[in-house]
């Protein structure tokens, strides 16, 4: 387990609020690339997509990116990956219509960000994947 989670009394809570943190976190962010390829839930902007544009490539990223954290596997590249995905979204497309994210409709797009790089620094908690193999190849300490 990461050196992020922390010492002290309340650690066998904070791998697990970090798992939590990271399912609802992936299940929120996976409604974009649903909404994008599967109409589900429904955004009229998305009904004719061309493939291979930038919203579609996006989608990908989101897609893969999302059910890979969803799972807990790979937690802190991904993290990273997704934190400069939504990084790039926030100033391509809500940053030039204003300065705050509250006007600008960026708020989201800022608040996926961070939480994905503190996904990139922290890992993703005990109910992850990425615990599971890590705790089969490393030996109960003695």
């Amino acid at each position: 387990m990461s050196d992020l989670i922390g010492r002290g009394p309340g650690d066998l809570w904070t791998g697990r609020m970090l798992s939590v943190l990271r399912i609802m976190v992936a299940l929120l962010f996976l409604q974009h690339p649903f909404a994008k390829f599967f109409a589900f839930p429904h955004v009229a902007m998305f009904d004719h997509l061309p493939p291979f544009s930038l919203i579609w490539v996006a989608g990908v990223i989101e897609l893969v990116g999302g059910i890979l954290l969803l799972l807990g596997l790979f937690t802190r590249p991904v993290g990273f990956i997704l934190s400069g995905e939504m990084a790039v979204a926030y100033f391509m497309a809500h940053a030039p219509r204003g300065f705050f994210p509250l006007t600008n409709g960026g708020e989201a797009a800022v608040f996926f960000c961070f939480v994905f790089l503190f996904f990139a620094a922290a890992g993703g908690g005990i109910w992850s994947l990425d615990e599971a193999r890590t705790s089969r190849r490393d030996p109960a300490p003695v």
